[in-house]
Order: C-alpha cells, then structure tokens, then sequence
C-alpha cells in the first residue's frame, strides 16, 4: 500500500535524525519531537509514538518503498542508528507522489518572486524549478547524465538554526560551548542573539556578548554541543542595526574603523563578471571599455575583502586606497614564495 505524503516526509526527516552524526542515538521520542516540530511547528500530540514505530517499520521492511533501512536499536546507547555507516534514503530515486509534492511546492514558491521576504531565497527556488523542469516525469537518471547542479557541501552547526531562530524571535539568552579555530580551546558563552547571517554557505549569529560587552560574531560550524536557551529575556542592544552593522562589510567581518572609496581594475573579461554580479551594493562602474573594467565601492578593509581580491590574480588591481594595495601586494610576494 502506498505511503501518504506525511509519511514520506516523516521517513526523510527520521532518516536525517538517525543519520545526523552530531546528535547519534535519537530515541523514539526525539524523532517523534523532530517529525513533529517539523510538520506542525511546535510540540503537541500530531505524531504519536506509535505512528514513529510504524514508519521505522515500513522503512525496515516495506518493499514498495525501497528503502530495506539498516535501522537498529542501541541498548547501551538507548536510540536508533544504520548498521551501514553513511546509509541514508536521500540517496534513493524519488518516487513519483516525492517528485509530485516537490513540484506543487515549487511551483507555489515561484509565485513569490519579487517579494522583499523571498528575495534572498530566488535563486534557490529557481534551482529547484530547474530541477522539476528537467525531470517532470521524476526521471533523475536522465537530468544527472546531462545536467550537473552546483552542489554546497553539508556544514556543521546546522542543527543550531532552528533553535536559535526562535531564541532570537523570543530575546531569549543562549549559552554554548564553542571554539575559535585561532584558540582552539573550548570555552562557555553567553549570548543575546540578533542575527542569523549566512556567508559563502556557513551560518553565523551575531549578538551582544555581555562579559565581553560587544557585540561579537560566532559560527555556528564552530559550537560545539547544545546551544542552551535560558528563561530570562534581554532587551536589544540601544542602536544596533543589523542592516547597518554590516553596511561596509564584505562578508562577515566587522572592524572599528571608517569605511574608505575602494578602486579597483579588472581585465576586460573578468570584468564583465563582476559587472553582473557586483561584490557589495555601494559599487559602481566608473570605467568601462575595450581595455578594462574600473570599480568604485566603499567598503572597510577586512581579510574576506582581500581574499575577495586575491582570488581573481593577475586579472585585477588595486588602484586606491594605497594601504589595501600594498597589503595585497605583500600577500602577492608571500604566495610567490611556495611556487
């Protein structure tokens, strides 16, 4: 017999659960809490403990489904894991009824585009009617024999969103363990959260540390354990703009300085790249011709935006300001060294 719809997404959300190598063991109950939060957005009584038992079943045992799930109990560990270490049902062929929900999905987002909430998520809602476009009778074999899709590999500290999404809608303090990649050493914070900020496809939160007293940034790739949230709430650091906070910045670096007009040359192909897809939104094309691409763009010097720089070589220069030149000019001679 086939699954209902709800079933299929409860088998894809214990399958994450189960596979998720940061929180191993779930027990019956955590995966009835995460299908449940999922589908319905808070706890209640939706998904019942035996509606779980039924689903791991038909996912052990249903031959309909495909999935034959290595799942087993832990008696030491007390909760559920794959006897097959990285098995998981993502990396079965959609089923006809998947491939029908996902496409009525998408084709619900795509009538959103254009609206300030969405615009951020386009290019993802794009992909994934690209996706359904290319494959509209689920044939997946045929789309990955002729089309490959820009993938980002999967990042750690994603299981802290959720959580502290609803600490920073709720002013709730968070307290984590994390660990600098500069230190190393594991430490306790506290934390108000403000934002959650996502830059070249790691997460970040940023909010007011109250032993330090500034506002600080962590990644949540770098957390380590639970992110606990307390009872006691906070009030917003006067002042603080998020969109102002981050005003100058290329990427997720703020520094106490004064922004300054940054020029730069591009050779004539690179620049028609980044003609049409600008690096910061104060910038502006002051030359362009047959010889070279001149921007202009007021930014604060930080290590993303020489990274930024460096990664176009030969095929750029900085023109002014005369610090950030010779600043690159210095990482130049320093690269030249292992070559």
């Amino acid at each position: 017999m086939p699954a209902n719809k709800y079933a299929l997404l409860r088998y894809r959300i214990i399958d994450r659960c189960i596979g998720n190598p940061y929180k191993p063991y779930p027990n019956k109950e955590d995966l009835r809490r995460a299908c449940e939060e999922e589908l319905y957005g808070s706890e209640g009584d939706y998904i019942s403990a035996s509606t779980i038992e039924k689903d791991l079943y038909a996912m052990r045992n249903e031959l309909n489904l495909g999935y034959e799930a290595p799942i087993a109990y832990s008696k030491v560990h007390k909760g559920y894991y794959y006897t097959e270490p990285g098995y998981s049902i993502d990396k079965f062929p959609l089923s006809s009824e998947e491939v029908d929900a996902i496409r009525l999905a998408a084709n619900t987002l795509s009538q959103f585009r254009g609206i300030d909430l969405f615009k951020t998520s386009e290019s993802a809602i794009d992909k994934i009617l690209d996706r359904v476009t290319l494959s509209p009778e689920g044939e997946e074999k045929a789309v990955e024999e002729y089309v490959q899709f820009e993938t980002a590999p999967s990042f750690k500290g994603g299981e802290h969103l959720k959580g502290l999404f609803a600490a920073i809608a709720g002013r709730k303090t968070v307290h984590f363990d994390y660990a600098k990649f500069t230190g190393g050493r594991r430490r306790p914070y506290t934390l108000h959260p403000y934002l959650l900020k996502e830059y070249r496809n790691r997460w970040y939160v940023i909010g007011y540390n109250p032993d330090k007293e500034a506002v600080v940034v962590f990644g949540l790739d770098r957390i380590e354990g639970e992110v606990w949230t307390a009872e006691e709430t906070f009030m917003p650091l006067s002042g603080f703009n998020p969109d102002l906070y981050f005003r100058y910045s290329l990427g997720i670096t703020v520094v106490d300085e004064a922004p300054v007009k940054i020029r730069l040359r591009f050779s004539p192909l690179s620049g028609k790249y980044v003609a049409t897809r600008p690096w910061h939104a104060t910038q502006e094309v002051v030359r362009d011709d047959e010889t070279a691409l001149e921007t202009e763009m007021e930014l604060c010097i930080t290590r993303e935006l020489v990274m930024q720089i460096l990664s176009f070589g030969s095929d750029v220069e900085v023109l002014s300001p005369n610090s950030l030149r010779e600043q690159v000019r210095r990482e130049l001679i320093n690269a030249s060294r292992y070559y």
